[in-house]
């Protein structure tokens, strides 16, 4: 596990809070805690001020009560816990692991617990709303995709994909073999598209992409289940 413990552990910067316009950096190796300051100032005995350092051990850090008022200032309380943690030598190291083992992980998952997991951090809410994401859900809920469900998911996102029944992809997939179908016709005889009166049967939504026909139908189906609409 030391091998996900990549150097810095944690790094972040940020100006001081009004009306301070200095700004800082905190910075945790494996073995240091480094607080870097800059005066930022239009006084002119400020202006030559050169930036300032502070490094100490992990464990001075933690006896260090002013640097760790000095951090929840500027970064706020839940950084400083996080510092006090990582100084305790308390990783994360779920949240070091790459993504490809992530996902391994969120596939054993029920979506509710991944839902959760995906409020935990910014690293989390990225991953479990992801595309990779959401084609694993997929193909782990159908024993095989079709081609055309894959062709679905490139083009409609595989989240909507996942949330849209079998039988409504059925009907999606048709219609866009039709569509297909039409295309493939009309470069065959260019001449049809300039010649009305041909009643050619032409897919349900002309002009529209198989997308735009995807909200439409999610939209006629939340309007049904409203109490009272027509």
């Amino acid at each position: 596990m030391a091998s996900l413990l990549k150097e810095p552990l944690f790094e972040i910067s940020a100006q001081g809070p009004a009306p301070n316009k200095d700004f800082y950096q905190l910075s945790i190796t494996k073995s240091d805690v480094i607080w870097r300051y800059w005066k930022i100032s239009l006084r002119n005995a400020s202006r030559n001020a050169k930036p300032g350092e502070q490094r100490e051990s992990h464990q001075d850090y933690l006896e260090d009560t002013r640097l760790q008022s000095q951090v929840g200032l500027v970064f706020g309380q839940g950084i400083q816990a996080y510092t006090l943690a990582l100084g305790r030598g308390c990783y994360d190291y779920l949240e070091r692991l790459p993504d490809a083992l992530l996902l391994r992980i969120l596939a054993h998952l029920q979506l509710e617990e991944v839902g959760a997991l995906g409020q935990t951090s910014h690293r989390f809410r990225k991953l479990c709303s992801s595309e990779a994401f959401w084609e694993q859900a997929v193909r782990g809920h159908w024993e095989t995709v079709p081609a055309e469900v894959g062709s679905l998911g490139l083009e409609l996102g595989w989240r909507r994909v996942f949330f849209t029944s079998k039988l409504q992809l059925q009907k999606l997939i048709s219609r866009q073999r039709q569509g297909l179908h039409m295309s493939s016709s009309t470069v065959c005889h260019p001449e049809t598209r300039s010649r009305p009166g041909l009643g050619l049967p032409l897919p349900m939504y002309q002009g529209a992409t198989v997308a735009q026909e995807v909200e439409r139908v999610l939209h006629q189906k939340v309007l049904r289940s409203i109490p009272g609409s027509s």
